[in-house]
């Protein structure tokens, strides 16, 4: 908690004027008219008026001192981080030579009357490299692949997979070239169904070949029904995809397997046929984060003295590596500077700077007196008169960059042959800079905490420093059954963005491992010797709510309908439900009259007959029998799935 800044002067406006009326009674008992309309009790107000201001201004002091002792500290602001997403670009058409598309690419969200667009840029260079389909191998269970290239080539129907198909079969494609981080799309024709299962879920997989063996493809779209029938079909290839041998034959592989199906999922009872097989380069992903670069930008000139601030023109600055690139000239060229996060161990010849993220102010090093009287330069100073210049730093972030799915679609760059762009999910990761008021509530827990975990609290607030675009952390005492004794459980809830109508995804609020691991190891340095950690994602309960209401005569059913299921869904949410908007409470229980009360205040609704909770598995989605409340374990957070609303007319 913040510590109380005293009061200097607690009196207002209205007291200054009853005090002087008061003094007025005393000193000048003739004076009688003391309502606003005399001229001289409308002196007082005014004279009242300026003293309160100066009381406000005097106030401020202990604010203003108390931000001194923490730069005292060394305690800055945290600068806003950056959102970033994955943006497909799409070809017009296949093309016979590579397409670059350059780091610094710029996509952006379309523009509205309300707001204004939100602009990524690429973060590394992508080429969309043209290929095409060569050989086609057909290869059951563990058996050597046999070459079908000349069959398919001439028209024969061959068989995918063995007569009887089996968990290992695979068909095997090879392209020309190798093709990581681009979408290809594989034309396929079959004239003979391979019987037995559910077209809309196939127990197949698409893999490429990578340095680190096969990698699992994301499948964008396949209407071939599981091999079935004439389709496409569009990968996603890793970005690891290399050429390699197989069957004598070298080239960047992908294969179709056989999986066994999951449980009360049909199976084949025979092999889906291909007669033609074709595959091009459609497209290609690449990450792209939301901020902007700003190139050689003058800062000014040396003075040559110890300690020289400069400010950049276009504050924040986030994150990059390293992330700002600051030039200074020295004779016919120009000498890079290197950014470090202090000066305590830089030499008079080593070319240094700070950089405060936040409010974009460069700081050479200082001329320090050591204890014995001599004078310690930390870190070079540039020549008198040197000109100084930011070659390179980027600036944006915040959370408006958080935005859903399918809402990049606008290119800002030209870059030819390219006829669209997406972003298949939301992005993620962008959070806004810190504010005073919230360095003034972090300061006294970083004072008591000293960068070590002792207490749940700190594990909490240090798991927020290493992942800050994360929705919700929260630390609790593990089961020494299943964590071990003198464990610690940390639960990581992710930053998402929900599609229009307020639905998340289960997908979207598990955290992935490279923030997991992130998290996991700045705390491994700051624990206890015998402390246990266990870091990962919460369990989530699956609820679903059936639920009939009557609507007021006249009012639109289907209107209402829509309403209340969008009000379950925002309450039962894990970042944004719960009683107060913050999010679910970890361990807290959905009851039947809780939810008849979101339901009442939907507009239109006159009564809420019948409500049912349904506990439910996010993942298989089976649901369990009907109840008035489901209890959730402490580590245990709340998930909608697939809520039933039944609107009655009046």
């Amino acid at each position: 908690m913040v510590l109380p800044s005293p009061n200097l002067d607690d009196r207002r406006f209205q007291q200054f004027v009853d005090d002087a009326k008061r003094y007025i009674q005393r000193r000048a008992p003739e004076w009688t008219d003391h309502n606003v309309s005399d001229p001289g009790v409308t002196l007082v107000e005014t004279v009242a008026h300026m003293a309160d201001q100066i009381v406000y201004r005097l106030n401020r002091v202990p604010d203003k001192n108390y931000l001194a002792f923490l730069d005292l500290l060394g305690i800055t602001l945290f600068p806003p981080s950056a959102a970033r997403a994955d943006i497909t670009f799409w070809l017009s058409a296949p093309q016979d030579q590579p397409v670059l598309l350059p780091a610094g690419t710029e996509v952006a969200t379309e523009r509205t009357e309300a707001e204004e667009p939100v602009v990524f840029a690429t973060e590394a260079d992508l080429t969309l490299i043209s290929c095409t389909l060569r050989h086609v191998l057909v290869q059951h269970g563990g058996e050597t692949a046999a070459d079908r290239t000349h069959d398919v080539a001439e028209g024969v129907d061959v068989n995918c997979f063995s007569d009887a198909p089996r968990p290992g079969d695979c068909v095997l494609f090879g392209l020309s070239a190798a093709v990581p981080h681009c979408v290809v799309m594989l034309e396929l024709d079959s004239r003979v169904d391979g019987v037995g299962v559910d077209p809309r879920q196939p127990p197949l997989v698409w893999e490429a070949w990578t340095a680190d063996g096969w990698t699992a493809c994301e499948v964008d779209e396949d209407n071939t029904g599981g091999l079935n029938r004439p389709g496409e079909v569009l990968l996603h290839i890793p970005g690891g995809h290399v050429l390699s041998r197989t069957g004598r034959q070298e080239a960047g592989w992908l294969r179709c397997r056989v999986v066994e199906p999951a449980q009360d999922q049909p199976f084949y009872t025979s092999s889906p046929t291909l007669r033609a097989a074709d595959g091009f380069t459609i497209g290609g992903t690449t990450r792209a984060v939301h901020a902007q670069v700003v190139r050689d930008e003058a800062l000014g000139e040396s003075t040559g003295l110890p300690g020289q601030r400069l400010q950049l023109a276009q504050p924040p600055v986030v994150a990059d590596d390293p992330p700002l690139l600051l030039q200074v000239a020295e004779g016919d060229g120009w000498s890079d500077w290197q950014v470090v996060p202090h000066l305590a161990a830089s030499g008079p010849d080593e070319r240094h700077v700070t950089l405060d993220a936040a409010t974009g102010e460069i700081a050479f090093g200082p001329s320090v007196r050591e204890p014995n009287g001599e004078m310690r330069q930390y870190g070079a100073v540039p020549p008198k008169g040197a000109v100084i210049r930011a070659r390179r730093y980027r600036t944006g972030g915040g959370r408006e960059g958080n935005v859903a799915r399918h809402s990049v679609k606008v290119l800002r760059s030209s870059v030819p042959y390219v006829s669209r762009v997406d972003n298949r999910e939301a992005a993620t990761g962008g959070v806004d800079g810190e504010t005073i008021e919230e360095a003034k509530v972090r300061a006294p827990v970083t004072l008591r905490a000293q960068d070590r975990a002792v207490t749940l609290r700190d594990y909490e607030e240090l798991a927020r420093r290493a992942a800050p675009e994360t929705a919700r952390i929260t630390c609790l005492e593990a089961e020494p059954e299943e964590h071990g004794a003198y464990a610690v459980r940390v639960l990581v809830v992710p930053d998402a963005v929900p599609d229009p109508g307020g639905r998340l995804r289960f997908e979207q609020l598990v955290p992935g491992d490279a923030l997991l691991e992130r998290v996991t190891r700045y705390l491994d340095d700051r624990r206890l010797i015998g402390t246990r950690l266990a870091v990962g994602p919460p369990y989530y309960q699956g609820v679903t709510v059936v639920a009939t209401l009557h609507a007021f005569r006249g009012v639109e059913t289907d209107r209402v309908r829509r309403q209340a299921t969008d009000a379950l869904y925002r309450h039962l949410d894990p970042l944004v439900g719960g009683a107060h908007g913050k999010g679910w409470r970890f361990g807290h229980p959905v009851q039947a009259g809780e939810v008849f009360a979101v339901l009442q205040r939907v507009p239109g609704v006159e009564l809420v007959d019948e409500v049912q909770l349904y506990p439910a598995d996010p993942l298989t989605g089976k649901r369990g029998d009907a109840t008035d409340r489901i209890d959730l374990d402490k580590p245990a957070l709340v998930f909608s799935f697939d809520h039933r609303v039944r609107v009655i007319g009046g």
